[in-house]
């Protein structure tokens, strides 16, 4: 990022020879080093020092403690929920599970079977399906919601002629859970731009079985139920033994680890061996308290302002893909409504909110230094004319900025965990579609995480292939063993 904005500065020519005069803040069109401070100074609210990330962490680490407190639980922001998962898998488990992971716009169900063996890939099938959850089915009734699911699982088991078996469910469900057991857990709140009527405060395992029961052709063992950042340390803890934390960039941020048993006050099962449960953090909703305020910028509170959680996830919508782009676009029209970029000559499709899509910003950022071609198709896109390479430059460097500080952000709450826990060696595992995707984000994070992870701690961040759907299907290999 700094390279790419020392090479803005230095490629800074007396070019453009006017800029819009009813911008709300005008720039002298005249000389160029005015646009760059305007863009420099606008850019560097975003930008996250040492203090930042330090305090960040000290912050974050309390909240934790809050969350796990028993007196403190109620008024925690972090709520960090117990998952009752304590057993990892050994990479032995064997036979069919279905795996059930709904986390956003689309869902998918997943029929996996194991071998027993996790270092022979032909010890382990999987097949899946991909199904959409219409906008009407979002914003309805919870019971339409888990009735198109049951739908939608019942084809699949059709389709795959498993039908007739009675095969263990492990039902990744990825918003604001309160676990009350393995197989009982009520929502929170809606996040992801859910909104289901009923639902929130009931049992969501309840409501699916339900829903299969009312259908009656078919069978299912829900056996599990689990956040989708349980699922993605699941399903790399089958490959790594030392994998320790869960980590989800995507549409939303959430964050998971092993947490031993003596420090969760809120653990009201047994303590026999492993003396540890996976703590369901619910990070997103970190800062919600007030607590990072400091880092918060104009955009982030027009954000948290327009959206449909006013004042809730705030952590996340720091961070995740779901409001990644539209804090790029509004600095964007920032900029250009002061005439520093565009010749202050926006678009209506720029100026239209949600338009300017987090994947623009992986696209901008994988253009090779000093070429544009992503970047000029994406603006294009946007019905702007007459782009500069200079507009692309500075285009880049907001992308730049805003997909750092999300980096950062993530690096901050991992290396906390990893103090926290003070193991010498794990494994992270990490999905979502912005870590997946975005050309520098594990760069960015392994770099940060290593500046401010305690010395002695090594740690390596695995992406986690197919994520919670897997990783779904083996907290209930896991339960299936347990029993």
């Amino acid at each position: 990022m700094a390279l790419a904005h020392k090479n803005l500065k230095s490629n800074v020519r007396s070019q453009r020879k006017s800029v819009n005069l009813g911008a709300r803040a005008m720039v002298n069109s005249t000389d160029d080093r005015c646009i760059v401070a305007v863009i420099t100074e606008v850019c560097s609210q975003l930008i996250l020092s040492r203090n930042h990330l330090e305090l960040i962490m000290k912050n974050l680490n309390h909240e934790l403690n809050q969350g796990l407190g028993k007196d403190t639980n109620n008024e925690a922001s972090i709520k960090c929920f117990p998952t009752y998962v304590r057993d990892l898998p050994n990479g032995k488990e064997i036979g069919k599970f279905l795996a059930l992971d709904l986390g956003g716009t689309n869902f998918r169900v997943l029929l996996i079977e194991l071998g027993g063996d996790n270092t022979l890939p032909s010890k382990f099938n999987s097949k899946s399906k991909i199904y959409a959850v219409p906008q009407n089915v979002m914003l309805g009734d919870g019971t339409g919601l888990f009735d198109h699911i049951a739908e939608c699982l019942a084809n699949f088991m059709k389709e795959h002629d498993v039908n007739k078996e009675k095969l263990p469910l492990g039902f990744t469900f990825s918003f604001p859970l309160r676990q009350e057991g393995l197989t009982k857990a009520r929502l929170v709140t809606w996040t992801k731009g859910f909104n289901c009527s009923g639902v929130e405060g009931e049992d969501v395992v309840r409501l699916l079985q339900d829903s299969i029961k009312r259908r009656g052709d078919v069978e299912i063992d829900v056996c599990a139920v689990l956040n989708d950042t349980t699922g993605t340390l699941m399903s790399c803890a089958w490959l790594n033994p030392n994998c320790r934390i869960g980590l989800i960039v995507g549409t939303g941020s959430n964050a998971c680890y092993v947490e031993r048993l003596e420090n969760v006050e809120l653990w009201d099962s047994d303590f026999n061996n492993p003396k540890q449960v996976i703590i369901n953090t619910e990070w997103g909703a970190f800062g919600d308290n007030g607590c990072l305020d400091f880092i918060m910028t104009k955009y982030d509170n027009e954000i948290d302002r327009t959206s449909l959680n006013p004042k809730k996830q705030l952590f996340e919508k720091m961070i995740s893909g779901m409001y990644m782009g539209e804090l790029a676009r509004l600095v964007i029209v920032k900029l250009t409504n002061d005439g520093a970029l565009f010749r202050g000559q926006g678009s209506e499709n720029l100026f239209k909110p949600g338009n300017f899509f987090t994947k623009y910003i992986s696209e901008i950022e994988s253009d090779k230094t000093g070429e544009f071609n992503n970047c000029r198709q994406v603006l294009e896109e946007l019905c702007l004319v007459d782009i500069t390479d200079q507009d692309c430059r500075d285009v880049r460097y907001i992308c730049e900025v805003i997909s750092k500080r999300a980096a950062q952000l993530s690096a901050a709450g991992v290396a906390c965990l990893l103090n926290r826990m003070n193991e010498k060696s794990v494994v992270v595992a990490v999905d979502g579609s912005v870590y997946r995707f975005h050309p520098h984000f594990h760069n960015m994070m392994t770099e940060t995480i290593e500046s401010l992870v305690l010395p002695d701690i090594t740690f390596d961040l695995m992406l986690s292939e197919d994520g919670s759907g897997r990783g779904a299907a083996l907290v209930a290999a896991v339960a299936s063993r347990s029993r």
